[in-house]
């Protein structure tokens, strides 16, 4: 690896093992604004990087219209764009660094962007009811981070006074918690019927032109008791995301086993792999590949797919050079625990003029998870779905002080707040889709996490 560092850069080896950032996390679980990404795949492609950070130089924190910045000098409140801010805040706290070795992150932003900071930059209809305090953004800007890498087997504090804050990791207790258990059954926010009614709606959009898909997606809740963290253990066992995440901010904790990449940029070079086109996986292995072949040869899934692409390349042209958008994969079958997936990955180069910041503006929220076009299928969502959605369909990531950003799309994602627990499925609509396909398709991607955190074995 090339330690080549300037700007007081500290990169200080660590011994490695697989469950290291488990093993440091599990000190600092409870404290507000610890947050972790893991790349709990032991085989996927893009499953490399732990990262664990905490104790935020500073905090930036949105909730409608309103983004309240805490740092070294104070808080302020402010109605500007949260994208803006966090780039603002990041150049004063923890301005870009020259680095060019391997390491993802090096210090900088790290959190969550929340399907609803859409509405910061679209204009969109008032009329899910919005029943959570989890806010819309919440990104802290870090000094420090550890990272694991699972592929070269090396681990890493690395970022500004590295030793101290090892030696004050290494000295923090775990709090006292309860076991973590549901107190209550899960409860969808539609019935099957509600959802069919719901989808022959979305079909008359799709007849009238209105869009060509549609993603739409139901919600379940329970109550609970105890340790979120030990939730989230359970449920990577079980799902083994290779985006996976756990965040905890002042009120409230998201847990994440996602399997799908936003946006990726590293040496102006931007990557981004939607998924869309689901088949359950089956325990006889003849079957399960008999699946995935269905899935892989499927013209309606590949028609919604291709959709996304478009939408995609469309998104991230605002921003990329001229003639440097292009589809390297299209249509792979990417297998993960309870399903397959159909996958597409688009690179570009980001140009000269343009930030990562203006990359992830550009393109959110993720169009694989709002159907097209995007601003009339965001419309329509707010208008079929109960509840809005929150963290669901937002993204988790990271910018680096030295430029490289990744994110993920937040599905098989659960908010927990105020012993209530959130999570959602949904699926992207067209017209030949079948509602009965489709309900079931919304519980095959939640088969490894209700069960899972009921208790059930498999």
């Amino acid at each position: 690896m090339n330690q080549k560092t300037s700007n007081c850069l500290e990169i200080k080896p660590l011994t490695y093992n697989p469950s290291l950032s488990i093993q440091l996390f599990n000190k600092i679980a409870s404290q507000p604004w610890a947050m972790l990404l893991r790349s709990a795949s032991k085989n996927h492609i893009d499953s490399r990087f732990d990262v664990l950070v905490a104790a935020p130089v500073a905090k930036i924190v949105t909730s409608g219209q309103i983004t309240r910045v805490t740092n070294p000098d104070g808080h302020f409140e402010s109605c500007d764009d949260p994208f803006l801010l966090l780039e603002k805040q990041q150049k004063q706290w923890l301005p870009q660094i020259d680095y060019h070795g391997d390491l993802p992150f090096v210090g900088g932003a790290l959190g969550y962007f929340s399907y609803d900071l859409g509405r910061r930059i679209e204009r969109l209809p008032q009329i899910a009811q919005q029943d959570l305090i989890t806010p819309d953004m919440a990104v802290g800007l870090y000094s420090w981070a550890v990272i694991v890498d699972h592929r070269d087997k090396t681990a890493y504090i690395v970022g500004e006074n590295t030793e101290q804050h090892y030696l004050w990791l290494q000295g923090q207790d775990p709090a006292p918690s309860k076991d973590f258990a549901l107190t209550s059954g899960w409860q969808s926010n539609m019935t099957k019927q509600e959802y069919v009614k719901r989808f022959c709606k979305v079909q008359d959009y799709l007849h009238s032109g209105d869009c060509y898909q549609i993603n739409l997606a139901q919600r379940f809740k329970a109550k609970y008791v105890g340790c979120e963290w030990q939730a989230y253990q359970r449920l990577e066992q079980f799902n083994q995301g290779p985006f996976s995440a756990f965040i905890r901010t002042d009120n409230s904790t998201i847990l994440s086993v996602s399997p799908e990449r936003f946006l990726r940029l590293s040496d102006t070079q931007i990557e981004t792999k939607p998924i869309k086109g689901t088949r359950p996986r089956h325990a006889c292995s003849d079957i399960d590949l008999i699946y995935a072949q269905e899935l892989a040869n499927s013209e309606k899934d590949q028609a919604e797919n291709l959709m996304i692409v478009d939408l995609l390349r469309n998104d991230i042209g605002k921003v990329a050079k001229p003639g440097t958008v292009h589809v390297p994969k299209l249509f792979d079958v990417e297998s993960f625990p309870a399903v397959h997936h159909l996958v597409s990955t688009i690179r570009a180069e980001l140009a000269e003029n343009y930030t990562p910041t203006d990359l992830l503006r550009a393109s959110f929220p993720g169009g694989s998870i709002t159907g097209a076009p995007k601003i009339r299928a965001m419309e329509i969502i707010e208008e079929l779905e109960p509840h809005r959605r929150n963290a669901y369909c937002g993204s988790i990531g990271y910018i680096s002080r030295h430029g490289t950003m990744d994110t993920s799309i937040t599905i098989r994602t659960l908010i927990a707040e105020d012993e209530h627990i959130y999570v959602w499925a949904g699926g992207g609509l067209v017209a030949d889709s079948n509602s009965c396909d489709e309900y079931q398709e919304t519980l095959d991607k939640l088969c490894r996490i209700l069960p899972v955190l009921e208790g059930d074995q498999f």
